[in-house]
């Protein structure tokens, strides 16, 4: 590698849009598939939590710890998982297995509840589970280019909490009658779905070349550095590595500690409590993602990133102002504008300052690695903290990593739209050719 750092050619956005039609049957199974996929990526999800403490008398300490076995290995597994992302061309048959093995995991808790089981399936389907997110969009990067990535990104995030919206509605309505079991049932209807969608993305519309993040011309086939050399070589990867962090710290454990105290406040209404949360949230994650992927080019991306944290810290302080479910359910709103624009922005962060490298899929997995230590270590921590001090004290803590992680941000992270629509940022270095 000749180690300078060079950007696009002039003319480089014109160059992106000419080398990637649009193929509206790529696209709409695209749209099907990240509907389908939101009840299937994250497995049980807070679900777990509420079943765990209400059907089988866990307390939160030993849920924190057997669901962190699960986290641990999908923190250290994204890498080398991002990396074979971007090696394999069959991307459609990894995204499909890894929803059989996500919905095999998860239908096997009900019958084994207990700690080193539960660990077990939290860790065989956390490696399945880390490649949905980058192989989705992998898969839409390579269909749609560069240039309309941004829209894409946001639209299949959209699409993901509507479909996490309704998917909860309909739990919410019915467990009342059928109990937990609308869970499981959601669970393997979701995943049929998302097979059939996987099914419907024709084959020869990926672009194996833009899918990992080459540039359109072909360039970047020569020497690369390693996707934690990308990540090192590259300030402002560092410093979204980081907050993103501090932003996983605080989020990761709010919903599963709101759910909690609901199910404690009020036995026998866990599930339809935890339902209600989700379906608050994503009523506004569906608008906050078409936002983030409308607005994204022309108003930036640090700015909207930025109300990500400010969201998250402010919806950590109202949790401690009342216990009535109508207030923490309606605070679960923020929820929605923080995760939003996180989802949506996020891969298109990555592939601005990755461009060229050939390691977009592997640097969302280095990236997420950092992200994930956060959630990790937060999920541990705040489930001692409770147990010792009180939730009160722990949406506090929360609220005040994320302040700090909006001000890592707002004072470290630069913006990252390409200035004029096609040079890479300067800090990315791009192989020679």
């Amino acid at each position: 590698m000749s180690g300078q750092l060079r950007g696009r050619p002039a003319g480089g956005a014109a160059s992106v849009a000419s080398t990637t039609l649009p193929n509206p049957r790529a696209e709409r199974a695209l749209d099907l598939l990240s509907f389908a996929l939101s009840d299937v990526r994250y497995g049980l999800g807070a679900y777990l939590a509420v079943y765990l403490l209400t059907e089988h008398a866990w307390d939160e300490a030993s849920i924190g710890l057997a669901l962190s076995f699960g986290g641990m290995v999908g923190l250290v597994s994204q890498t080398p998982l991002g990396i074979l992302v971007d090696a394999i061309r069959a991307k459609r048959a990894l995204l499909g297995g890894a929803v059989m093995v996500v919905t095999a995991t998860s239908l096997v808790i009900p019958l084994a509840p207990h700690f080193w089981a539960v660990a077990a399936a939290g860790i065989i389907g956390a490696l399945a589970g880390t490649t949905m997110g980058p192989t989705l969009a992998a898969m839409s990067l390579g269909i749609v280019g560069p240039a309309r990535f941004a829209h894409r990104a946001g639209r299949n995030e959209a699409l993901f909490h509507l479909g996490n919206g309704v998917i909860n509605l309909v739990i919410l309505f019915t467990a009342p009658f059928f109990g937990t079991a609308m869970v499981f049932v959601m669970m393997v209807l979701t995943a049929a779905g998302s097979l059939v969608a996987v099914a419907r993305v024709p084959a020869g519309s990926i672009d194996h070349r833009l899918a990992r993040g080459l540039l359109p011309d072909g360039r970047g086939h020569g020497e690369r550095p390693s996707p934690w050399g990308t990540l090192l070589a590259s300030r402002p990867l560092m410093v979204f590595a980081a907050t993103g962090a501090l932003f996983h710290m605080a989020n990761g454990p709010m919903l599963a500690l709101v759910a909690q105290k609901l199910a404690l406040g009020h036995p026998g209404q866990g599930i339809m409590f935890t339902a209600a949360c989700a379906v608050a949230a994503q009523t506004v994650m569906v608008p906050a993602a078409a936002l983030a992927g409308a607005r994204a080019d022309s108003w930036g991306r640090k700015p909207l990133f930025l109300a990500a944290f400010v969201a998250l810290a402010l919806r950590g302080s109202l949790y401690t102002l009342s216990d009535h479910p109508t207030w923490l359910i309606g605070v679960q709103l923020l929820d929605g504008v923080g995760a939003g624009l996180i989802g949506a922005l996020f891969p298109v962060i990555v592939a601005d300052l990755t461009r060229g490298s050939g390691h977009f899929n592997a640097a969302q997995g280095a990236v997420g690695t950092v992200h994930a230590i956060g959630g990790i270590t937060s999920g541990i921590i705040t489930g001692f903290v409770v147990v010792n001090a009180g939730y009160q004290a722990a949406f506090l803590t929360l609220s005040g990593i994320a302040a700090l992680g909006g001000l890592g941000f707002l004072l470290g992270m630069p913006e990252t739209r390409p200035a004029g629509g096609g040079t890479v940022p300067a800090e990315v270095p791009v192989p020679a050719d």
